[in-house]
C-alpha cells in the first residue's frame, strides 16, 4: 500500500463508498456498526494522510466519530466546495463511485486542514438546538394557518397542535439549558457572551453549538468561517464590489438577529452603524459590517475570557 494516501468517502443513509487516490478499487459498505469497523479495517492498510467526507445532513457522523477514535486524520467538508471543484475538474456525471473518487481528488489536490471532531456533548447540543430551530418554523407556520382557518373543527385542531408545540419547545428550551449548564466549559462561555447587549439564551446556545472555533480562531479566520468575511470581485482593471457569502447559514442567521438587536440598544455597535450610515454606507452594507465587528468581538471576549463591558473599551475591538 503506498503511504500518504488520499481517502474520499461519499455517504449515504445506508451505506458509503471510499476510494484511495490513484487506486483503481472502490469499497463499498453498509453504514452501520459493522461497515464502519470493516472501513476502518481497510482504511488502515493505506496509512492515509487526510480522508475526506461531505457534510450530509448528520448521516455522516458516527463514521467520522469512528475515524476519529481510531487517530485517522478526517475532516467533513461543505458539499458545495466538493461540487465546485468537480465542475472545475470536468466531473460533471454525479453517482456515489465519482463522488467518492472527486472527494479523494479533492483530498490530494486542496487538502483541507483537519478540525476537531465535534465529541457526542457537542453533537446533543447542536441537534436539541436543530430540534428547537424546527420547532420554531412549525409552530409559526401552524399560527399563520390559524390565521386563515374558518371552520371551527379545523381551528380546534391546529390551537391544539399549537399549545403541543409550545409545550414542546420549553421542554426542548429546559434541556437546552441543562446541556449547557451541565458543562463548566459551555456555563462560562454562555456566561460571557450573555454580558453582551443583543446575545440572549438562544443566540449564545446557537453559537456555542454550531460555532465551536469561537475564540479560538484569529479575526479573519471565524469571519471567514461564518460568512461575513468580505471577498474581492476583481479582474484586470475591473474592481468589483466586495460581497460576503458562504459560511455557515445557522451562525450567520443568529448573529444576523444578535446585530438587528445590537444596532439598536447595544452603544458600541449602535454608534458604529450609525457612523456608517452617515459615511454613505448602503444599510445593509452597514449592517453586514456591524455583523462582522459583532462576530469579531464576540471572539476576542471568548479567547480573552473578559467580558463585554471589560472588552468593549479595546481599541483593537471598537
Amino acid at each position: 500500500m503506498n503511504k500518504g494516501t488520499f481517502i474520499g468517502v461519499d455517504i449515504a443513509k445506508t451505506s458509503f463508498e471510499f476510494v484511495a487516490h490513484g487506486d483503481d478499487r472502490h469499497f463499498s459498505l453498509s453504514n452501520d456498526e459493522a461497515g464502519i469497523q470493516q472501513a476502518i479495517r481497510q482504511i488502515k492498510q493505506f496509512s492515509p494522510e487526510l480522508i475526506v467526507l461531505e457534510a450530509t445532513g448528520g448521516f455522516e457522523l458516527p463514521l467520522v466519530a469512528a475515524l476519529s477514535m481510531a487517530n485517522l486524520p478526517v475532516v467533513v467538508i461543505n458539499p458545495r466546495q466538493v461540487r465546485n471543484f468537480a465542475k472545475a475538474t470536468g466531473h460533471l456525471a454525479k453517482t456515489d463511485a465519482i463522488d467518492a473518487v472527486v472527494l479523494a481528488h479533492y483530498a490530494a489536490v486542496v487538502k483541507p486542514a483537519v478540525r476537531a471532531i465535534p465529541d457526542a456533548e457537542m453533537t446533543l447540543l447542536k441537534e436539541i438546538v436543530s430540534r428547537r430551530q424546527q420547532l420554531v418554523g412549525i409552530l409559526v407556520a401552524e399560527r399563520n394557518r390559524l390565521g386563515t382557518a374558518h371552520n371551527h373543527v379545523v381551528k380546534e385542531g391546529i390551537q391544539s397542535h399549537i399549545d403541543w408545540l409550545k409545550k414542546e419547545l420549553d421542554d426542548t428550551d429546559d434541556e437546552l439549558r441543562r446541556q449547557i449548564e451541565g458543562s463548566p466549559v459551555w456555563q462560562a462561555k454562555d456566561d460571557l457572551l450573555q454580558t453582551v447587549p443583543g446575545i440572549g439564551p438562544i443566540t449564545s446556545a446557537t453559537l456555542l453549538a454550531n460555532l465551536p472555533e469561537l475564540g479560538t480562531l484569529n479575526r479573519h479566520q471565524i469571519a471567514s468561517l461564518a460568512g461575513v468575511a468580505p471577498f474581492n470581485r476583481d479582474s484586470g482593471i475591473m474592481r468589483g464590489k466586495r460581497s460576503v457569502w458562504g459560511g455557515r447559514a445557522r451562525v450567520k442567521t443568529a448573529i444576523y438577529m444578535a446585530t438587528i438587536v445590537a444596532v439598536r440598544w447595544n452603544a458600541k455597535i449602535k454608534e458604529f452603524y450609525q457612523r456608517l450610515c452617515s459615511s454613505g454606507k448602503a444599510k445593509k452594507v452597514a449592517l453586514v459590517a456591524c455583523m462582522r465587528k459583532f462576530l469579531i468581538i464576540l471572539n476576542t471576549m471568548l479567547k480573552n475570557n473578559t467580558p463585554w463591558r471589560c472588552s468593549a473599551t479595546k481599541n483593537n475591538l471598537i
